[in-house]
C-alpha cells in the first residue's frame, strides 16, 4: 500500500511500509513471478506519482487566484475563466532552466511549488540573480509582450510550474480585461522589485542589503499565505545569496554573522527565522509600499 505525503519543502515522497517484507517474498518468486511483481510495483509507483501531480494541478487555481487577488479585483466570472484556463505541469530539478536567455516561449509559467529565480548569465559563466519567485508568481509574464527573453529562469530547488499557452491568455485578456489588467499589474510589480533591487545593491550597506532582501521575501510569503509565524523556508545557498546581493562568499558569511548578532533574524540550512520584525525592517530600510499588495478598483 502506498501513502502520499508532502513535507514542508513541498516535495512528494512515496512511503512503502511493507516494502521490505514484500522484497523478501520477491526473492522467493520464479522469474515470471518476479517480472509480475516488478510490473505491479512500478504501476503502483506510477499511480502514486500521478496522484501527486494531480494534487499539484488541483492546487493551481487556488495558488494563482490568491496571488492575483493580492493586488487586483476579480469578479466571479473572472474567477471562473481563470479556473478554466488550460495548463500543463512541468516538474523541475534544482538549477534546471525552464527559460533561457534568447528564448521565444509560447507559454507563460506560474510557479506551483518550490522557488525559481530570474538570472543573467554572464560571458564568464557567472550568474547574476535578479529576483526570486515563490508559488503564485508569474516569473515570465513579460514573455507575453516581448519577442525574446533577455534573461533566464531556473529552479532554485525542486520546483514545479504550470504552463499556460500565450494564445489562450491573449484571447482571455480580450474577453475579460480585468484578468489582463491583473497579469499586467504582475509585470509592473516585478519592475518595482527590480528597481528596488538596483537601489538595494548599489546604495545600501551590506547588512542593510541582506536585511532588505530577507524582509521582502518574508513579507511577500506572508501576503501569499505561504508562511505563518516567524519561519520561512528559503531554499537558497549562501553562494546563491551572494550572487543575488553582489557579495563574495566571505562577505556573505560576515554580513550574516552581523545580522545574527543583532538578534533580529537567523538563516540556517534554508530556513529564515525572523526574531524581531520591526528592527529587521529598520536595519534593511524596508518599506513594502513598492510591492503594491493592495486590491485595486477599476
Amino acid at each position: 500500500m502506498l501513502r502520499l505525503e508532502c513535507d514542508v519543502r513541498s516535495k512528494y515522497h512515496w512511503r512503502r511500509p511493507d516494502r521490505y517484507a514484500a522484497a523478501s517474498c520477491h526473492s522467493a518468486l520464479n522469474p515470471a513471478g518476479r517480472r509480475a511483481f516488478k510490473q505491479c510495483d512500478e504501476a503502483s509507483h506510477h499511480a502514486a506519482q500521478t496522484e501527486g501531480l494531480n494534487d499539484l494541478v488541483a492546487g493551481f487555481d487556488k495558488i494563482l487566484l490568491t496571488k492575483l487577488k493580492e493586488h487586483s479585483r476579480l469578479s466571479g466570472e473572472d474567477v471562473a475563466v481563470v479556473r478554466s484556463l488550460s495548463r500543463s505541469l512541468r516538474e523541475l530539478a534544482p538549477n534546471e532552466d525552464f527559460i533561457r536567455q534568447g528564448d521565444d516561449p509560447d507559454v507563460s509559467a506560474v510557479v506551483i511549488s518550490g522557488w525559481v529565480a530570474r538570472y543573467h548569465l554572464l560571458p564568464n559563466g557567472l550568474r547574476q540573480y535578479l529576483s526570486l519567485h515563490m508559488p503564485g508568481d508569474w516569473p515570465d509574464a513579460q514573455a507575453l509582450f516581448v519577442d525574446r527573453m533577455d534573461h533566464a529562469v531556473c529552479a532554485i530547488g525542486p520546483a514545479s510550474v504550470a504552463c499556460i499557452p500565450h494564445k489562450e491568455l491573449i484571447k482571455t485578456f480580450e474577453r475579460r480585461p480585468a484578468i489582463g489588467y491583473a497579469v499586467w499589474r504582475e509585470t509592473l510589480i516585478d519592475a518595482a522589485i527590480f528597481r528596488e533591487a538596483i537601489t538595494n545593491n548599489s546604495a545600501r550597506s551590506k547588512p542593510a542589503r541582506m536585511a532588505h532582501l530577507f524582509c521582502e521575501l518574508f513579507y511577500r510569503a506572508l501576503a501569499s499565505g505561504l508562511s505563518s509565524g516567524d519561519v520561512l523556508e528559503l531554499p537558497i545557498s549562501l553562494p546563491q545569496l551572494g550572487e543575488m546581493l553582489g557579495m563574495a562568499i566571505a562577505t556573505v558569511n560576515r554580513t550574516l554573522s552581523e545580522l545574527r548578532a543583532s538578534r533580529t533574524m537567523d538563516f540556517r540550512s534554508g530556513l529564515l527565522t525572523v526574531r524581531d520584525w520591526p528592527e529587521l525592517c529598520a536595519i534593511g530600510q524596508f518599506d513594502p509600499s513598492y510591492l503594491h499588495l493592495k486590491r485595486q478598483s477599476w
